[in-house]
């Protein structure tokens, strides 16, 4: 008799278990929120919504995250051993789970996480085959698939500011392929999000950054590169 697969068992490149949203999509979640916070952090309140609430820790998800906080990839071998190899590297972690929110998708995850000094709050959401959302981003709405290189822009609301944005990456030679801008009040700060479909130069980012209405900007390119 064959044994029975594990639910880290692998094809390709791609990991698949009871469902690729518990596995893959989670670790894309985890990826993408330690390059909003800049690196891997030393704590995460890690908490699951709806249908992850109930099925994290049998499907796997509850490894899957703490892989994807230490940057392994969604293939990698390590992530069944994930929850042992934390410990060894010192990443304090809590679980929560909330079953019943209907303000949530399904499949999301929210991290509270810190490096340091530095604190972010994401919210994710898995949306099947490995395809993710990146819902939020410290409260405001990002909607990004992590699948393009993305500019994220924390930015005095200032008038012209989406023009000048856009004309630097056009400069770049990349194409912005969405863009999305949020704010908490008129003259508050806002949040751009912009996808691209190839990636800028450390001089452009250097460059914006040194504006001085520009607060704060996270470049991520493609996770899966």
């Amino acid at each position: 008799m064959a044994n029975k697969s594990s639910v880290f068992d692998m094809i390709g490149p791609v990991m698949i278990g009871p469902s690729s949203s518990h596995t893959a999509g989670v670790v894309r979640i985890a990826r993408s929120a330690i390059r909003v916070l800049g690196g891997i952090p030393d704590e995460a309140d890690i908490t699951f919504y709806n249908s992850f609430a109930r099925t994290y820790e049998g499907h796997g998800s509850d490894r899957a995250i703490l892989g994807g906080l230490m940057d392994f990839k969604t293939d990698d071998p390590r992530i069944k051993d994930a929850i042992e190899i934390s410990k060894e590297k010192g990443l304090k972690y809590r679980f929560k789970s909330i079953g019943n929110s209907s303000v949530h998708h399904p499949n999301t995850i929210k991290l509270n996480l810190k490096r340091g000094e530095k604190m972010v709050e994401v919210v994710g959401e898995s949306l099947g085959g490995g395809v993710i959302n990146m819902a939020e981003v410290d409260g405001f709405v990002a909607n990004f698939s992590a699948q393009s290189h993305t500019l994220i822009i924390k930015a005095k609301d200032t008038a012209g500011a989406i023009a000048f944005i856009a004309s630097v990456i056009a400069q770049e030679g990349s194409n912005i392929a969405t863009m999305s801008v949020s704010r908490k009040g008129k003259h508050d700060t806002a949040c751009h999000v912009i996808e691209m479909d190839s990636g800028i130069r450390p001089i452009t980012t250097q460059y914006l950054q040194s504006i001085p209405w520009i607060k704060e900007l996270i470049y991520i390119p493609d996770i899966d590169l």
